[in-house]
């Protein structure tokens, strides 16, 4: 890094930006006399040093995502400067930090000394926090950061944080649950907070396999990301692999859609690998286990085949000779029409009382063609014999599967056993159940192909896509899944807690914008306010400043809500926000009681603390833009719906509600995707932006956990 010249004011060091200098080690002349620099704010030379600094890995992160994690954390980092978000702040970094050791990645980055030197520049307030239990896990990253580079920290504080506070450690407070990860950074960083059973650094091999049925929802997620998880904690490799066994389900769509999700999840894996990849050796070991007497071709026709499992009963077919089972084999594997009677079942143990031993299918007949090989192939293998058979292949140290399947472990296992292959580990986690929520993608795919959603991406589908398009940060997702942890325990959980999350993340941050329902608005005309409309820029957010500032006009008259204009009284001195206030003088109603028009005066000098309504507006000019807001219901009317029971019937009549509106000029800039918050309103995520004055934007409201969203309410809501 070339040489810098850092010129601010003496009374306001950028410490953030000094403290990156000094941990790599930069040349660098520190001159205080406020001198004009070539670049300038402390987040760009943040940005800048994080991008030059040699010596310090992954300063800036080590690919393009990290990178902008820790642009989101850099521009966080001024939220601790507010006086009356100090503590929301810490509370929300502090959870962040409970199952990491660093903000972004596995090394130091220039997030952690954005939110670090954002801490120690606030002084004694933090340091009385340190000493208090408040914040365990924010203080034990704060404390490991000092410990580790207290040589070029301590002086830097002692220079430009002498007179905030001293900067010494404290010693992070250890509540009893938190003993075990607190231990895990503090004596043995190689060892995660929850154990994979017999595993050890750099040796674990993992796999996510989805069926590329559908695409990523939820509950898919929550496994996508535990397996990342322990492939980081245990520096070991994560294989993205397609189960693509069954033809009749799958399609290309969906492996590109799975790919796509997988990297808005942040995951990264080693390479991809497909099922089918390993067809050949498949029917190899299928040939075998016949060979060996381990399996047979059976022609039970399939309710009686499901009986017999049932009651125990062994098939006729079980004691076929091996010439017999070979000859069926071959009739399989050319589709004829007594290959397609037929499937190849495992001599388990029909008697066994767990019934995942009673000989399942391992192969089964299928003349369609697949999504990827075509027609090559008539016969199939089962999820129960070829997930045992690849997952060892592949060298899989721990396959991870939800608690459902905890009755077909054994059955796992004797597979392996069987073929004489290397068992593989399996570790259990409990599947994720949210309330009025679909997470079979047969009864998703239903709602498609009925067209009561718009498609797999619809906002009211549970899918990466559809959460994602519905205003859900992927930081929220992944901090609720890494909060429910390895449990195994099965709950039905609230999404309440899901938005709650989200709330805290897009709040410091999202910009403000005001809106006004179309519905009934009401002119409010000024008597005393400007003669010409005038322009003034105000922050999209008081406390943010990265979100930048918006141009709001000034006019003798300004629209307001229906709703508030039959709120107000005559003579009634009201706030009308980001301006001041104002005394109704005169309301005029139609023949129903509807008010039509208000008139009043402005009353700047009026306090805003003595008036019982604080009003949203918009100038009356031909600058505003039109809106669509758009709000969702459940669509299933049932808590929990049991995978037997039909769909058809639980479905919720009214799920989309859209209501038109006006809103400030400043949201013709909105992109797909932004997040923002209408005053009085909500928050909101733009997925039309604006094209045209006559196209509206289109803004999906989304939930802040708040209030508990219940079945019908949009029925009843107008």
């Amino acid at each position: 890094m070339d040489e810098i010249k850092l010129s601010f004011p003496p009374e306001s060091p950028p410490l953030s930006v000094i403290v990156a200098l000094s941990l790599s080690a930069s040349p660098v002349t520190i001159d205080s006399s406020a001198a004009t620099a070539k670049l300038s704010g402390a987040s760009v030379l943040l940005r800048y040093v994080g991008r030059s600094a040699n010596t310090v890995p992954d300063f800036y992160g080590c690919n393009a995502f990290d990178s902008s994690k820790i642009d989101e954390w850099v521009d966080y980092a001024s939220v601790f400067s507010s006086g009356s978000e100090f503590e929301n702040a810490c509370n929300r970094v502090d959870k962040f930090l409970e199952s990491r050791t660093f903000l972004v990645g596995h090394s130091l980055s220039i997030a952690d000394v954005a939110i670090w030197s954002a801490l120690a520049g606030t002084g004694q307030r933090w340091d009385s926090l340190r000493k208090s239990k408040k914040y365990p896990s924010l203080v034990r990253w704060y404390n490991s950061i000092l410990n580790e580079y207290s040589e070029s920290l301590s002086e830097v504080l002692a220079t430009y944080a002498a007179k905030k506070g001293s900067g010494k450690p404290v010693a992070a407070p250890k509540c009893k649950d938190q003993q075990q990860a607190l231990k895990a950074d503090s004596q043995d960083k190689g060892k995660p907070e929850v154990d994979l059973p017999g595993a050890e650094i750099g040796k674990v091999r993992l796999r996510f396999a989805p069926e590329p049925s559908g695409y990523l929802h939820i509950g898919h997620a929550k496994a996508a990301l535990m397996n990342k998880y322990f492939a980081e904690r245990y520096q070991g490799e994560l294989i993205l692999r397609f189960d693509d066994t069954n033809p009749a389900k799958e399609s290309n769509e969906f492996v590109d859609n799975l790919i796509k999700d997988v990297g808005t999840l942040g995951i990264k894996y080693e390479k991809v690998t497909y099922t089918s990849d390993y067809f050949p050796e498949l029917m190899e070991m299928a040939e075998k286990l016949m060979r060996e007497g381990k399996a047979y071709v059976d022609d039970t026709p399939k309710e009686q085949m499901q009986k017999e499992r049932m009651e125990g009963v062994d098939s006729k077919c079980r004691n076929h000779s091996v010439e017999e089972n070979l000859k069926l084999w071959q009739e399989m594997i050319k589709g004829t029409e007594r290959g397609l009677q037929c499937c190849v079942r495992g001599k388990l143990d029909m008697q066994d009382p767990n019934k995942a031993m009673r000989d399942p299918v391992y192969y089964r007949c299928n003349p369609m063609s697949h999504h990827r090989i075509g027609d090559k192939y008539k016969i199939y293998p089962t999820y129960d014999f070829a997930c045992p058979f690849v997952d060892s292949l592949e060298g899989i140290t721990h396959a991870l599967r939800s608690s459902e399947y905890h009755d077909r472990n054994a059955q796992y296992f004797k597979v392996q056993d069987d073929m004489g292959m290397q068992r593989v580990q399996i570790f259990e986690f409990s599947r994720l159940n949210l309330v009025y929520t679909l997470l079979s993608k047969r009864k998703l795919l239903w709602f498609v192909n009925e067209r009561l959603v718009d498609g797999w991406d619809d906002p009211r589908f549970p899918t990466v896509q559809g959460i994602v398009r519905r205003g859900l940060k992927i930081e929220a997702l992944i901090q609720f899944i890494l909060e429910q942890g390895a449990s195994k325990n099965l709950n039905l959980m609230e999404w309440d807690k899901i938005w709650s999350i989200n709330k805290k993340i897009v709040d410091p941050v999202c910009p403000r914008h005001t809106a006004v329902i179309d519905k009934r608005r009401v002119l409010l005309t000024l008597t005393n306010g400007p003669d010409e409309p005038f322009v003034r820029l105000i922050p999209k957010h008081k406390k943010f400043e990265g979100a930048g500032e918006k141009a709001t006009t000034f006019t003798k008259s300004i629209w307001i809500e229906g709703a508030d204009a039959s709120a107000i009284s005559v003579d009634e001195e009201v706030t009308l926000m980001d301006w001041g206030n104002a005394i109704v003088k005169e309301i005029s109603k139609d023949d129903e009681g509807n008010v039509t028009a208000l008139s009043g005066v402005l009353n700047l000098q009026g306090s805003v603390k003595t008036t019982k309504l604080k009003l949203t507006w918009l100038p009356n000019t031909n600058e505003l833009v039109n809106l669509t807001l758009t709000e969702f219901d459940y669509l299933i009317t049932k808590k929990k719906l049991e995978e037997e029971e039909d769909v058809s019937t639980v479905v919720n009549p009214v799920t989309k509600k859209e209501t038109l509106a006006l809103g400030d000029s400043n949201m013709k800039s909105l992109q797909r995707g932004d997040v923002i918050q209408l005053e009085r309103k909500g928050y909101f995520r733009c997925d039309v932006p604006f094209i045209k004055s006559s196209k509206p934007i289109v803004l999906f409201s989304i939930p802040d956990g708040r209030q508990q969203q219940t079945i019908g309410w949009l029925s009843n809501h107008e």
